[in-house]
């Protein structure tokens, strides 16, 4: 291993959505208390830009990636060859003395952190990817979480926690202040319904009796949500017998993590947001298919609590698309169906009122059930 000395700066690569960054948290976590006085640059998109501001993550800085193949996509727009060498010259000089990337299996991110220009490269590597200075082999099926707590070892950083933490800031908080004053001190659950993948997406039908049921627990229910998905969850609303909140579209991601870490709990789809109320400690029903379980699941269960599909076959071509990842291969069937369609609600109920039972008689757990002590489950 080479010595590192004097580390004053540090890139890192993940350029993706909300729940692929969360998930390298802990690894940055680690990198920072080994280096505490290097500052650390995510090299990211601009979502990332606007919501990682100082004092939420370890992250000091990021620097936006342009449109790049395997690196970051974004719909509708295309590569730019004179923004990426002009990138890449102004990038270099930035001089890091450190170039990590946490995304994928090397053959696109490798190349790209080798032209950083970095002291060291650090990252995941496979059999057709460039190599670099200090590597794993990237198997898809591994927790996401330890994947990159094993890269970031490679530079001497020690496991602080396996879960992802952020900060909810001050305008966070004063962003939902008007939800709170709303719901006027009750303690509330989140219900976040929707992916972008329909194969990870919960069939939509059961909120409206999994919601019902908390209500009449005197549990309120806020839904969360894109814009865009503010119609599906009127939708659901519609069925139902009690008065909820959609609060979809309505906050910033910032507002999103305020509402998450005031919840009692939060419930929905494995996406960005159940992975953000695990990282403001809030707890959670996760709702999963098997095989992305094991990437993407919680590593601990004391106040995280994932309902799994075990059907593993797609019903339109008969095949189980789990190898050499979820829901491939994609030849004559794209599997466009939920593969968690099979859970009932009474298992997310269940699993859900086994958090509140818990959480709600132990006071050394989540701090919000302090308001939580008129729930009658």
């Amino acid at each position: 291993m080479k010595v590192l000395k004097n580390i004053k700066k540090i890139a890192i690569l993940r350029a993706n959505a909300l729940g692929d960054f969360l998930v390298t948290l802990p690894a940055i976590d680690a990198i920072r208390t080994k280096y505490p006085d290097a500052e650390i640059v995510l090299l990211g998109k601009p979502w990332q830009k606007s919501f990682l501001v100082k004092g939420r993550t370890p992250i000091d800085r990021v620097i936006v990636v342009p449109v790049m193949k395997g690196i970051r996509y974004e719909s509708n727009e295309y590569e730019n060859t004179v923004e990426q060498e002009r990138f890449f010259k102004e990038i270099q000089a930035e001089d890091f003395d450190i170039a990590i990337h946490f995304q994928g299996n090397g053959v696109a991110a490798n190349p790209f952190i080798n032209r950083l220009k970095a002291g060291l490269t650090v990252g995941l590597t496979s059999e057709y990817s460039e190599p670099i200075d200090l590597s794993i082999p990237f198997y898809y099926y591994q927790s996401e979480v330890m994947r990159y707590l094993e890269v970031a070892s490679l530079i001497d950083a020690k496991i602080e926690s396996v879960e992802p933490q952020i900060n909810v800031l001050k305008q966070d908080q004063e962003e939902i202040k008007g939800l709170l004053d709303y719901l006027d001190g009750k303690p509330f659950a989140v219900l976040n319904p929707f992916a972008v993948d329909i194969r990870r997406t919960w069939p939509i039908e059961n909120y409206a009796p999994l919601a019902d049921h908390l209500k009449e627990k005197n549990i309120e229910i806020v839904f969360t949500g894109s814009a865009d998905d503010s119609e599906g969850v009127e939708k659901i609303i519609s069925e139902m017998k009690y008065k909820v909140v959609n609060a979809c579209g309505t906050v910033s991601l910032g507002g999103l993590a305020a509402i998450l870490q005031k919840a009692i709990l939060t419930i929905g789809a494995d996406t960005g947001p159940l992975h953000l109320a695990r990282a403001v400690n809030t707890p959670t029903v996760g709702i999963y298919w098997a095989p992305n379980l094991i990437n993407w699941g919680p590593l601990t269960r004391n106040i995280h609590s994932p309902v799994v599909s075990w059907d593993l076959t797609c019903p339109f071509c008969g095949k189980t698309p789990n190898d050499p990842y979820p829901f491939e291969p994609q030849n004559e069937c794209r599997h466009e169906i939920s593969f968690v369609r099979d859970i009932k609600v009474e298992a997310v109920l269940k699993a859900a009122e086994e958090l509140l039972f818990k959480n709600n008689r132990n006071e050394n757990s989540h701090s919000i059930y302090s308001n939580a002590s008129s729930i009658n489950i």
